[in-house]
């Protein structure tokens, strides 16, 4: 059984590799492939005992993929079409989940029960944003008045699902096809909005507004609580309360999966029910004799893990445990008990067939992978240790068993995380939340501030072990045979003692550390455009150094490019310092996430255009002012400044765009040109200076496509090869504005776009001209939404 539920899981998972679903017709020919082989399957069990085993894994993993076809089709068909993007559309629905303040607005998710609009299809759940007045120096910031489970009329505009593209990043639009969140949008300001009803009777709706009780509860009794965040996410599972400095260091120490509403977390509130109702029911001798007290006490468990897994958004995590906790209670009842495998395998069927598309979620494998890890380590081994050893054995195996993943997923794993968990799993999983969960029940605010004050020791702790030098070892992204061959290699390495030189399986792992990615050719360049949505960031390799040219825009408090996108990113490709890294102007889109790259990376050299009182300037001690005229060389790749003239610093009245840096990259197979956002003035006084000299085989078109940049004059001069323009799907601005792309059209430029190609990588090779690879081209799946040409903003938005 075990096998065959692996083989569907397999099925599953080859279906979320599919650039295009397959048609219904295919669907149901593999279905009847699979029925025409269980027909045949007596004859192939005489013929071959082989045969028959493939053909039974073949068969399950058929019906993997067909069942995730058909649910990908079901979910597909719940669509925005194309042509009511960015409208206007009036509908009827109810608030499904956590309302998330954020700086200047509310998102929240919408389940939609009718359509006003005439004509108009909307998805059945989508996500929307509130937009309400920032916070001032006089008064507090204000959002609408908002609560899950209510029914409201709203006027909104809305988008397809549309996210970043980049190697090694978040995807956005399958986890909202995970969520079935098939749009998003914001709520029209000036359109028809009020309340039509309070809370909705609905099973879902009363779980949802539980939640946010829950959430307020806390907020009032620890009002100025730094952990406060850390309470609510083990209460509610809302991992958007935690600070991301707090992140950082929960992620540094290998305790973030405790710091939400992990497996560990449901087991123990299980076990103390469990244990609560079996001494109870076993007082009672009428209670006991109608039902023993064991089966009692295992409904009371299940039904104590079904609550609080509900009370949690039911991630990945908590479904494993409630219905690993679920069969080995069914089997307690029937008084057959199944062995680990079979629970793990039974939790890992019912997840899948549930949700296909857990298996694109980091989480799903790291759950169902630490626990099979814990169950080869600790069950069937024979005699007995004595509780600390089995404690540190089973320590040692998770963070031996995680490697390969962890390196996969996140290129880093965390060197102090034994020591760490081994004081706050004890400490977060018996005291912690048993006391947050009793606060939250019960009018008695002193729970929470306990609860409160042991999880500052404890994060007190953490931090000390967070601020090692060595905490954290980070590299780069391993290729794929290696993760699949270091899999095998940790079970071996992790056998029981006596198996047979048990160190060869430490052999497995060198792959995951020895294979680095290809070397750059001195005197070649790679450049890389991240997908940052309405900014810009660059990244230019040579054959030793790297360098960064501008960090993207912020999107809120504590998220930003730099730690969603381009750390991420540097890590992965095994960059772990940056020569150089230049913020080009003072503008948001810019230089938003320079500080958290700052923070995460060494940097050598800096070089901006920012006033001297800038915060980014604050984490870069010994920044330098770009000016026209400086230059330097890295492995026989050229870089310098062209603009702006020194003399510009002195000027009044300049605007921040007339002070971008630009960069020329010159290397053996041809020329960049980073031109940030330049307007005419600027490409007037670059052609002054430089005229002829300006060309160049690739430019980052200025200002994002704007009206204001990109002069016929300086395109002609220029006359680049390949055109990047730097813009967020249907953003704001508009941009590119559609007369100045016609302009590089004419000229023969081949027209990149980040909104439609995503990450862009560029590799200048000698005698080999410059190499082009879109990653939207590279990594092509089923539920990518196709790119749906320009639009006009709403003038609300600007």
């Amino acid at each position: 059984m075990q096998l065959n539920i692996i083989a569907f899981v397999a099925g599953i998972w080859t279906l979320q590799q599919q650039p295009d679903l397959p048609t219904d017709y295919r669907t149901w020919s593999l279905l009847a492939a699979a029925a025409a082989a269980l027909a045949w399957w007596q004859p192939a069990a005489r013929a071959s005992r082989w045969l028959k085993w493939s053909l039974a894994k073949a068969v399950w993993i058929a019906l993997g993929f067909a069942w995730a076809a058909f649910a990908a089709h079901w979910r597909l068909a719940d669509t925005l079409p194309p042509q009511w993007e960015g409208r206007d559309i009036m509908l009827v629905g109810v608030v499904a989940g956590l309302p998330q303040p954020y700086q200047r607005s509310l998102r929240f998710e919408f389940d939609v029960e009718r359509v006003l609009t005439p004509e108009a299809r909307v998805p059945r759940r989508i996500v929307l944003s509130w937009w309400g007045s920032p916070a001032r120096e006089d008064r507090p910031a204000t959002f609408p008045d908002l609560h899950a489970g209510e029914r409201w009329r709203l006027t909104v505009r809305l988008r397809r699902p549309y996210g970043t593209a980049n190697p090694h990043g978040f995807d956005y639009e399958a986890w909202l096809l995970e969520r079935g969140i098939r749009a998003t949008g914001y709520v029209r300001l000036k359109g028809v909005n009020r309340r039509l009803t309070g809370l909705v009777h609905q099973p879902q709706y009363w779980v949802e507004s539980t939640r946010e009780a829950v959430r307020e509860r806390i907020a009032r009794a620890l009002p100025e609580g730094t952990y406060a965040g850390v309470l609510v996410a083990l209460a509610i599972g809302d991992q958007r309360a935690i600070p991301q400095p707090q992140w950082q260091v929960f992620t540094r120490t290998g305790v973030n999966h405790l710091m939400s509403i992990s497996g560990l977390h449901v087991t123990m509130v299980a076990s103390l029910a469990f244990a609560l109702a079996y001494w109870g029911w076993r007082r009672s001798a009428r209670l006991t004799l109608a039902l023993p007290a064991r089966k009692a006490a295992a409904l009371a468990g299940l039904a104590t893990a079904f609550g609080y897994a509900l009370l949690a958004g039911f991630a990945v995590p908590a479904q494993r445990t409630v219905y690993m906790l679920a069969v080995v209670a069914v089997a307690l009842w029937l008084g057959r008990m199944s062995s680990p495998s079979a629970v793990l395998a039974l939790a890992l069927f019912a997840v899948t067939v549930l949700d296909p598309w857990a298996v694109l979620a980091p989480g799903f494998w790291l759950s169902f992978g630490a626990v099979a890890v814990i169950m080869f380590v600790a069950a069937g081994r024979i005699g007995r240790l004595n509780w600390l050893a089995a404690w540190a054995r089973v320590q040692w195996a998770v963070t031996i068993g995680l490697v390969p993943l962890l390196l996969a997923l996140f290129q880093q794993v965390s060197l102090v995380s034994p020591i760490a968990n081994a004081v706050a799993i004890p400490v977060v999983s018996l005291v912690v939340v048993p006391l947050t969960l009793a606060g939250a029940v019960f009018p008695f605010d002193f729970m929470l501030r306990f609860a409160h004050w042991i999880m500052g020791w404890c994060a007190a702790l953490l931090e000390w072990l967070a601020a090692a030098p060595e905490a954290v070892w980070q590299q780069h992204a391993p290729p794929a045979w290696a993760v699949a061959a270091a899999v095998p290699a940790m079970f071996w390495l992790l056998a029981p003692r006596g198996f047979p030189a048990r160190w060869l399986g430490a052999i497995g792992f060198l792959p995951l550390f020895l294979i680095l990615p290809p070397r750059i050719a001195p005197g070649d360049l790679r450049l890389t455009v991240l997908d940052v949505g309405h900014g810009l960031a660059v990244l230019a390799q040579t054959s030793n150094h790297a360098l960064l040219f501008d960090a993207g825009p912020s999107f809120g408090p504590g998220a930003d490019s730099g730690n969603r996108i381009i750390v991420p990113f540097l890590r992965a490709a095994g960059v772990r310092r940056l020569d150089g890294m230049i913020a080009s102007h003072d503008d948001i889109d810019h230089n938003g996430g320079a500080i958290s790259v700052l923070q995460a990376v060494p940097v050598a050299r800096f070089y901006s255009s920012l006033p001297r009182d800038h915060p980014v300037l604050d984490h870069a001690p010994g920044a330098a002012t770009c000016r026209s005229g400086q230059r330097w060389e890295w492995d026989g790749v050229a870089f310098e400044f062209l603009h702006p003239p020194a003399w510009y610093y002195e000027r009044d009245g300049l605007k921040d765009n007339d002070l971008s840096c630009v960069l020329r990259i010159s290397a053996s197979g041809g020329s960049a040109l980073l031109a940030a956002d330049i307007g005419r003035s600027s490409e007037e006084a670059l052609l002054t200076a430089f005229g002829e000299d300006l060309i160049a085989d690739v430019l980052v078109v200025p200002h994002h496509g704007s009206r204001t940049s990109s002069t016929q004059e300086f395109v002609w001069r220029v006359n680049p090869q390949v055109a990047v323009f730097t813009v967020g799907y249907r953003n704001r601005f508009g941009h590119p504005k559609q007369e100045v792309v016609e302009r590089y059209r004419r000229l023969g430029a081949r027209l990149l776009r980040t909104d439609r190609d995503g990450a862009l990588t560029l590799e200048f090779a000698a005698g080999k001209g410059i190499r082009l690879q879109p990653y939207r081209a590279l990594y092509r799946r089923y539920w990518q939404t196709p790119f749906a040409g320009d639009f006009i903003p709403d003038p609300e938005e600007l």
